[in-house]
Parts: structure tokens; sequence; C-alpha cells
């Protein structure tokens, strides 16, 4: 496990020592590290949010047929081919 070092002014440090004493946390290192999970979780909603709202955006759906996925397949099978050679 990577070390940090981190300096804050005496405000926000007494603000994260109460973060750790009133949220059960075992050490400082531990809030920080569900700071830094949580910022990942909301970033991953807020991707997955705009990728939603694309496809939304994007017209009505099309249903997807055995014709559909073999065309896929084909394009794959082409652009492997062509990279490959």
């Amino acid at each position: 496990m990577a070390t940090m070092n981190v300096s804050l002014p005496d405000p926000l440090k007494q603000f994260v020592d109460e973060e750790v004493r009133e949220g059960g946390y075992a050490s400082t290192s531990d809030y920080m590290r569900d700071l830094i999970r949580q910022r990942q979780r909301a970033k991953a909603e807020e991707l997955l949010r705009r990728l939603i709202a694309e496809g939304m955006a994007s017209g009505p759906a099309e249903p997807v047929t055995a014709e559909t996925w073999d065309e896929m397949r084909r394009e794959l099978r082409e652009r492997l081919a062509r990279e490959a050679g």
C-alpha cells in the first residue's frame, strides 16, 4: 500500500478529526479512503447517467435479431482480420 502525506490548515484538520470520531472511522486514513471511494462511486454514477441520457437521445430502440448478431460478428471478424494483417 502506498503512503501519501497531506498538509491541512488547522480548521480542516479539526474537521477531519471530528469526522473520524463521529463517523466511527478507525483512523484518518480510513476516513480518507472512504471519501475517495465515495468520489469514485459518484463519478461512475455520473458516467452511467450520461450514457443513459445519450442512449435515450439516440432515438427509438430497434429490435436485435439473429441477423443483427450475425452482422456484428461479421464486422468484428473483418476488423480483426484488418488489424492482424
